[in-house]
């Protein structure tokens, strides 16, 4: 007798979500193929949410979530973490591939609360490192955030004259070093 798990359920309608539009974006994606990627049928799909638009959303928000958990800030570690996000991109091409349709389609426009909510604590984590001397003062915190971000991602989706410039094997200890550098107090 099959029993219903309906978070099993959701764990495959988000990988296979997940897997349809990093492949093929919102406009190409297809319920029915994301389905059938899944397992079940499409009408279990709206089941979940209303449509595409619905559901490429709710990925965008289990993606944050799942990085707030698997990589938490420590802003006394800044280049650590952003050499963990680093290994999560090469862990997780497909969740690169989805950010950039995502940002591509969504742009600035998009406000969504779980990024809004992680980018605050983020933003106030680095400022106490700041009271307590670990980060630099010379930029404010959330300057230093965007750019730790920028930097431990830039190697994923960098112009290819840009990925001639550093090896593959060399990437990592560039991002570690240029955040230990751009975070370092001046008294360091």
């Amino acid at each position: 007798m099959r029993t219903r798990n309906p978070e099993a359920k959701r764990q495959l309608l988000f990988d296979a979500a997940l897997a349809e539009f990093a492949e093929f974006g919102l406009a190409g994606a297809r319920i029915d193929r994301l389905a059938k990627r899944a397992g079940f049928s499409a009408g279990l799909v709206y089941s979940f949410h209303k449509g595409k638009d619905e559901l490429f959303d709710a990925v965008f928000d289990m993606i944050v979530e799942m990085t707030m958990a698997t990589v938490p800030l420590d802003a006394d570690r800044l280049p650590e973490y952003a050499g963990q996000l680093y290994d999560a991109g090469l862990a997780h091409p497909e969740v690169v591939r989805f950010l950039m349709w995502y940002h591509l389609l969504r742009g600035e426009s998009a406000q969504r609360a779980a990024v809004a909510e992680s980018m605050r604590a983020k933003v106030e984590a680095i400022e106490a490192a700041q009271r307590r001397g670990t980060v630099t003062t010379a930029q404010p915190a959330a300057h230093i955030l965007a750019l730790v971000l920028t930097v431990a991602n830039m190697w994923h989706q960098p112009a290819e004259d840009v990925v001639r410039l550093v090896p593959e094997h060399q990437r990592r200890t560039v991002v570690l070093n240029a955040v230990a550098t751009l975070i370092a107090p001046a008294d360091a």
